[in-house]
């Protein structure tokens, strides 16, 4: 069936998509392991804050400095098989963690995590899009929705594998690994076949009268807004579960099971996200998402427990969408560097993410938790840069 929509410039193939989906949703769960464990690794290895800060800093810039430059690559020369590879950096990267003995050891584990990471992201975003057809904004959802729905499913399984049993029980994710290694293998020969058709780079009219210079801003413009989702989205993942200890002084385990909730609603609002995208404009979605989780995140850090996992699972639902519509409008802008553009925006998502945790980190040894959550709120207010963006696409209507 997949092999039959090859040619179709117009198909959404949904195997390919779902199937990629899930190999995504496999990586990203066990990459998610990593901030799960934090708590377990600060209380083996005497950890500082800054000191957890650094392990996501090196697999986020690990795989951030990468990306870039496999997409680029793989724009010119593609690799059906190269996600499977990328797999297999990652399932190397968690047996190592499992018997990581030292911070110098744990960090060489999460950069080989990372390196799996980078290889895999440039290429399985093409192929989404490829199997996508017309539908960009839905397929990179798909794709989106799976890698958030691991992320969100890892620190539930951290709590119910790791939390009892310790840091040996990382290897069982050794299994989700070979499980994604063989479907990936899958979508390796459906992307060798689709590769035999030869398809012209469309260029939307509008973007055809954007000169060189006006692109490059529109591309910074859209770096921006990702700069200023993933810097908060980095306190949310690497130090809820630290504030919610510090502030109501729940344990690990229900701070581990707020955290799902808030990854849970993540994924929720990439696939919500793609599709709204689709049908009324990826500007408008890029604006709902950015700006319009502001006030929920100003709120979060005054009000109490209940409230904070309420406003937490809103800003999760809204701040998600934006992803999606900023790299289908980044690739629109590049429609002949898909893979260059795609490394350049997961490149920018982990390394900010990176930077953000050893910064928030840092700053968390130097004054508390709370402030850091105080400060980061005011992040998605430079949604307002969105009115900056040309628009490129056609007026959307409902129907």
């Amino acid at each position: 069936m997949a092999n039959d929509s090859v040619g179709n410039k117009q198909a959404t193939v949904y195997s390919i998509l779902l199937i990629i989906s899930f190999g995504h949703f496999l990586n990203d769960m066990i990459q998610s392991v990593i901030p799960s464990v934090y708590p377990i690794l600060r209380d083996d290895y005497n950890l500082s804050f800054l000191q957890i800060g650094i392990i996501t800093f090196v697999a986020q810039m690990t795989s951030s400095i990468m990306q870039p430059v496999v997409g680029r690559y793989t724009d010119r020369h593609p690799h059906p098989y190269s996600l499977t590879a990328g797999m297999m950096f990652t399932l190397a990267g968690i047996l190592l963690l499992s018997v990581a003995s030292s911070f110098g050891v744990i960090l060489l584990a999460v950069a080989t995590v990372g390196i799996g990471s980078a290889v895999f992201h440039p290429e399985s975003s093409r192929i989404a899009q490829n199997a996508a057809g017309v539908k960009k904004g839905l397929g990179q959802s798909i794709f989106q929705v799976g890698g958030n729905g691991g992320t969100a499913l890892g620190p539930l399984l951290a709590a119910v594998i790791i939390l009892p049993f310790g840091q040996k029980s990382i290897s069982w994710f050794a299994i989700a690994a070979l499980v994604a290694i063989g479907a990936l293998s899958y979508v390796g020969r459906w992307y060798k076949t689709s590769l035999r058709s030869v398809r012209k780079t469309v260029i939307s009219p509008a973007v055809k009268n954007l000169s060189p210079r006006r692109i490059r801003q529109a591309l910074f413009i859209l770096c921006v807004l990702t700069f200023s989702k993933y810097f908060y989205m980095a306190s949310m993942t690497s130090y809820f579960t630290f504030f919610l200890m510090d502030k109501f002084g729940i344990d690990i385990k229900q701070s581990q099971l707020c955290l799902f909730a808030f990854l849970a609603a993540v994924a929720a609002g990439t696939l919500i996200g793609g599709a709204i995208g689709d049908r009324y404009g990826r500007k408008l979605v890029i604006w709902w998402s950015i700006l319009g989780a502001a006030p929920f995140a100003l709120a979060l850090p005054y009000v109490n427990f209940v409230m904070t996992i309420i406003l937490a699972i809103i800003i999760g639902l809204v701040i998600s969408s934006a992803f999606s519509a900023i790299l289908v409008y980044a690739t629109e802008l590049k429609p002949d560097k898909v893979g260059m553009i795609a490394g350049l925006f997961f490149g920018l998502n982990f390394g900010l993410g990176g930077i953000a945790s050893v910064f928030f980190g840092w700053l968390a040894d130097l004054t508390s938790i709370g402030f850091i959550f105080q400060l980061s709120t005011l992040l998605p207010l430079l949604g307002i840069v969105t009115g900056l963006l040309p628009d490129i696409e056609s007026r959307k209507k409902f129907t």
